[in-house]
Parts: structure tokens; sequence; C-alpha cells
């Protein structure tokens, strides 16, 4: 079967009584200039270890297999994850997992170690999948994924905007985040509401020390669930080990170089890093 043919894969779905899970994400892509795209921009080479995440009909997994890249893929959909091996020609360098990527155990998944993540990331839950991998101790360097267009502007939005908030801060501190190209919706069947955005992220070697990384995700994680409060008066607020009296927080803002009327999605990651050394020193 044509995995990017419109006609064999609604053909395909029909036959076998597919119906295809919109709680699943389950929009697959047909189209083959973008399949090209994807994996341009992902730059796999042949004997690489890439984890695909929801791989549906296996249009991608067939792509990189032809590429010379061994596959672990992880499928949530039991029948998609029966008949995925079999229908690629069960291949040497593929190994399937039925699972939901949620409730994988990541250390045993990411500890063998992947040189690439490579997934058509379920629109519903792609966010979580995506940091719960990128965040790990094991995440691989390289990170290539298709999500909707409006989830790919928040991974890559700078300080100062509306679309700035906890996962791309997150997500740019240990990675350089790029948005590789607009993706329509009429290259998925079934066809979704809104366009995606093909994004890669390149991991870079972070400064922070185990505990000041865990008060950058602590101040971070409390801020923007505040985010329309001045970070002074936030944090003036916050339980322990958060909170602190006027003049302790005062003492780290100076510390920091950062102005306590700022607001969550206003400060560069740099910034975040430089609150999070202070609060770090001083006991968080």
């Amino acid at each position: 079967m044509n995995l990017t043919s419109p006609s064999q894969v609604k053909a395909w779905c029909i036959e076998n009584g597919f119906h295809p899970n919109r709680t699943l994400g389950q929009n697959f892509l047909i189209d083959r200039n973008i399949l090209e795209a994807i994996l341009d921009a992902a730059g796999v080479a042949s004997g690489q270890r890439v984890l695909e995440v929801g791989p549906g009909l296996g249009v991608l997994t067939e792509a990189l297999l032809e590429r010379g890249a061994r596959v672990t893929a992880v499928e949530k959909d039991i029948r998609l994850a029966a008949r995925l091996a079999g229908a690629l020609g069960n291949p040497a360098g593929l190994s399937v997992i039925e699972a939901d990527a949620l409730e994988l155990d990541l250390d045993a998944l990411l500890g063998g170690g992947f040189d690439a993540c490579v997934s058509n990331l379920p629109y519903s839950v792609g966010t979580r999948i995506l940091l719960d991998v990128a965040l790990h101790r094991c995440a691989p360097p390289v990170l290539t994924v298709l999500v909707q267009a409006e989830v790919a502007e928040r991974f890559a939005a700078p300080p100062a905007t509306a679309a700035r908030g906890q996962a791309g801060v997150w997500l740019q501190l240990d990675y350089d985040v790029r948005l590789v190209r607009a993706v329509k919706a009429s290259c998925f069947w079934p066809r979704p509401e809104v366009g995606s955005t093909i994004v890669r992220l390149d991991r870079r070697v972070s400064s922070l020390t185990p505990s000041e990384r865990q008060a950058f995700f602590d101040l971070t994680r409390y801020a923007f669930m505040h985010r329309r409060k001045q970070l002074g008066a936030a944090l003036r607020k916050a339980p322990a080990p958060l909170g602190r009296e006027d003049a302790a927080l005062t003492a780290l803002f100076d510390a920091a170089g950062i102005e306590p009327a700022a607001r969550a999605e206003q400060l560069t990651n740099s910034q975040w890093q430089a609150l999070a050394r202070a609060f770090a020193q001083d006991g968080l």
C-alpha cells in the first residue's frame, strides 16, 4: 500500500473496518512532499537509532527504515501496533512497542540511547509526550516533530510575546527550537481542523547544576500558573519553599538583575536561569 495515497489509505480503512480515532489524534500524513521535508529536517543517517511515537499506519516508519534507520515505534492503538511490522515486511530494523507513551517507563525506553526522535505526534497529547521525552536525562540529542501550528509557535516563542509559556521556556532551556515548515491540514486524512508545523529541536549543554535546574522548573511552573501577576507579587504569596518576605525577594531579584514588576512571559531564558541560581543559592 502506498501510504501517501489518500485513496489507498481510505480504502484500507474501509476494507478493514478501521475508523480513525479523533481522541487518539489519528490524522494520517498523506503528502509525499511533507514526508520528505520531515526526513530532511531530521537528517537521520543510516544505522542511527530513532524513536517514533505514534507511527499510525507507518508512513514515517517506512521512510525512516528506507533511509537505513533502526526504528523503535511506540503505538497506543492495539490494531495499528499489531499490523505495523507485518505491513512493512517485518524489517529487521523495526521494533514495535504497543503502549501509551505517557505511561511508559522512560528510563527503560530511553536508557539504551537514541540518536533522534522523529514523530508525527498526536494532537491531543503531543505537548505532554514531547516534554516527557525532551526533558528526560537520556533524551535524544535531536527531536523532529510534527505538531499543531499553534503548539509549535508556543515551543519557539521568544520573550514578551503572547505565545510565550511554560512549555516553550522549558524546551528552550535545553534545546535550540526551530520552526522548519508549515503544513496544511489537507496533507492529512482525516483532515484536521487546523494546520501543523514541522519543528526541530537540537540539544545543547545547560550550565545549571541539578539544584539550580530544579529551581528553574519550580519557579517557571509557579510563575506561569500566575502569569497575569508581576513576578514579585506572585512569589510573595507563593507557598514554601518558593515564598519569601519582601526584603528577601528584593535581594534575589537584584542578584539576578531582574525587575520584580516583570511578568513571566517577559523574561528571557537567561534571566530565568539567573533567577533560578539566586533561589538555589538561597536554599530553594
